[in-house]
């Protein structure tokens, strides 16, 4: 080789200088190796755009198209309890809004079906979007499905009576079984509701406590505020009364107070006399029934053994109750009457009671 091309080669790559430390210094990039980098991440990103864009449009698309549905879906929801709400209104006033709820009671119902329906279809919806989203990327969505499934049934086991209370809230407000204002039965506990929940039911008492029942507790439900309610009055005679006199005071009772106030909007429906109930030996059952606005049955009922009391003191019908009580011409005025006399045995020196006393045995002679 010649001299000339050896120092060709030596100037063409140069060998770096040593450092004054002793340590080899890195080769600095050239510009042919920079351009040759950009040109392969161009051609990378000329080989992956389409089906970047491809996943960003799909993406974008299944947003979209959920939160459009979500919107519509909701909007739906809420004209649909709006129009029932405007049903109920719209019979107020007439003989069958008596029959009907309040309008507190429908607001609240209808507040609470809607949001409940509302948080259904928004939690589909958008979770069945992520799904989708999540596929898009090319995700296995088995593993998470199934850690989901295995989740949700830890889950409803540790919480079930969370589950169950939350559920028997939602058929109870969907099934109309009762609402605020109305006087219930649950079994656990009685009152007048003051809350109703999806979970918990809130009942204020006789006597002003305020009870929590939780809604899978309750088993049965006696709703004492919903259409009517029946007042029924026993009244009891004595046996020699004339049956026809007794009829004609009751039913001239019940005449005057189906027309007088405020008794006339309680009463849905004539005072009846349904007859004899049961004959005693002593005394015999009148039994009055009448149907009465929802609640107010023991009102009337009240009412109405206060008017029969005073109609058949003023007939002379004497009402009788337990034992019977003894006439007052045959009651015992003398009060030494009761009193036996004395007996003659109290007397020992009464010839009575000496041939009563026993004969004394004679003692044997002293030797």
């Amino acid at each position: 080789m010649s001299l000339s091309a050896v120092l060709l080669a030596a100037g063409s790559s140069p060998s770096p200088s040593p450092s004054p430390s002793g340590t080899t210094v890195p080769a600095v990039p050239t510009l042919q190796d920079a351009q040759e980098s950009a040109t392969n991440a161009a051609s990378w990103v000329e080989e992956n755009w389409s089906t970047w864009l491809a996943i960003g449009l799909r993406v974008l698309l299944i947003l979209v198209i959920a939160v459009i549905l979500r919107v519509a879906v909701r909007r739906a929801i809420t004209k649909l309890i709006d129009r029932m709400s405007r049903t109920g209104q719209a019979v107020d006033g007439t003989a069958l809004g008596g029959l009907l709820v309040n309008a507190e009671r429908r607001r609240q119902r209808s507040q609470a079906i809607g949001s409940v329906l509302r948080s259904v279809a928004s939690f589909l919806i958008m979770g069945t979007a992520a799904l989708m989203v999540l596929a898009t990327f090319q995700i296995n969505l088995a593993p998470l499905l199934a850690s989901a499934g295995v989740a949700g049934v830890a889950i409803g086991f540790g919480a079930r009576n969370l589950v169950t209370d939350f559920l028997s809230g939602v058929f109870m407000i969907l099934e109309d079984q009762y609402g605020v204002g109305d006087t219930i039965d649950a079994g656990v506990a009685a009152g007048e509701v003051i809350e109703v929940g999806l979970r918990v039911t809130k009942l204020r008492g006789d006597n002003g406590e305020i009870w929590y029942v939780r809604n899978g507790e309750v088993k049965r439900i006696g709703n004492l505020s919903q259409g009517w309610a029946t007042a029924g009055v026993d009244v009891t005679v004595k046996a020699s009364e004339d049956l026809d006199r007794v009829k004609a005071t009751l039913d001239e009772v019940a005449e005057k107070m189906s027309k007088e106030e405020p008794w006339n909007e309680l009463l849905w429906g004539p005072i009846e006399v349904l007859g004899l109930d049961s004959v005693l030996l002593d005394s015999m059952v009148v039994h009055l029934s009448a149907k009465t606005m929802p609640g107010k049955s023991l009102t009337v009922a009240r009412e109405l053994r206060w008017r029969v009391k005073r109609a058949f003191d003023a007939a002379d019908i004497r009402i009788v109750g337990g034992a019977t009580a003894l006439p007052e011409e045959e009651a015992v005025l003398d009060p030494t009457a009761a009193v036996a006399a004395p007996s003659v045995y109290a007397n020992t020196e009464s010839p009575q009671s000496a041939v009563a006393s026993p004969i004394a045995q004679p003692r044997p002679a002293a030797k």
